[in-house]
């Protein structure tokens, strides 16, 4: 598989992500052939989301028409993911901060192995889940558990993880399902998994099957539980869930050590642009 297809591929699954929740919160949206653009309305701190799927000849045009979006949605808050990194938009107030890499995963066996793969990993694969992860790995050992969120009240308990641990500050107070609204459970392809040490929430994540990758979103470990092994352990959980599918993220300077031991390879490196100011995941 070429590198570029590859991006390509992680750059779909990131704007099919972002188009799932559109469905869910009945967010206006744009699904052009280069880009997507998501106007997240829930509150006026949501930031509105672009994501940047295919290369690019003139970086002016595409700003200048990304901003004629931005524009007519009135847009107060920005988070746009520019993966070849050609764009300029500070002309428009927008900065940026350091480049993440885009990563993907090839399928195959995880290492560790944590969790079952029951679980077909096909796009309508909420409910079936792979079983429980053990964590082998780490400070915790067994007493670490890794289960998909099945109802509306694990779904809120992975929710505020997420939002305490990423974290995201614009949904702090957590409301529940103010981020992560229960109809998510019912949406082809995105599945959510809950980390628990003696049963006390430790982390979480997201994963949007989208029938071609599975994406890698907002892993998250709550403070008092880092470094144990927890993001490991859930990631091998989530992986094994999936064992068909290439997997994709967009890795952090401090998880990128993590993913590459789990057989992530970077294909990309993306910049991301935020208004005011660089927004959270």
């Amino acid at each position: 598989m070429e590198k570029d297809s590859r991006l390509e591929q992680a750059n779909d699954n990131a704007a099919d992500f972002w188009l799932a929740q559109a469905r869910v919160h009945a967010w206006e949206h744009l699904d052009r052939p280069g880009y997507t653009a998501v106007r997240c309305a829930r509150t006026t701190t949501d930031a509105h989301r672009v994501v940047v799927t295919r290369p690019y000849d003139e970086p002016a045009e595409l700003e200048e028409e990304l901003a004629e979006v931005l524009r007519a949605w009135g847009t107060t808050r920005l988070c746009l993911e520019d993966p070849y990194g050609r764009l300029d938009l500070s002309r428009f107030g927008c900065v940026h901060g350091l480049g993440m890499a885009v990563m993907a995963r090839e399928p195959g066996p995880v290492p560790g192995g944590a969790g079952g793969t029951s679980g077909a990993g096909g796009v309508g694969g909420v409910g079936i889940g792979a079983a429980p992860g053990r964590g082998a790995r780490g400070r915790y050992g067994s007493e670490l558990t890794v289960d998909e969120a099945h109802d509306e009240d694990a779904l809120a308990a992975v929710e505020r993880t997420v939002v305490e641990g990423f974290p995201v500050p614009a949904h702090q107070p957590v409301t529940r399902g103010g981020m992560l609204p229960r109809d998510l459970l019912g949406e082809p392809g995105i599945r959510a998994w809950r980390a628990r040490v003696e049963g006390q929430d430790a982390g979480a994540c997201l994963t949007y099957d989208n029938g071609g990758t599975v994406g890698v979103y907002w892993v998250a470990t709550l403070p008092a539980h880092r470094s144990h092994g927890v993001a490991r352990t859930l990631l091998e959980t989530a992986l094994a869930a999936h064992p068909d599918r290439p997997a994709t993220l967009v890795a952090t300077l401090l998880a990128e050590p993590l993913y590459r031991k789990l057989g992530f390879v970077e294909h990309g490196v993306t910049r991301w642009w935020g208004y005011p100011a660089a927004s959270e995941a």
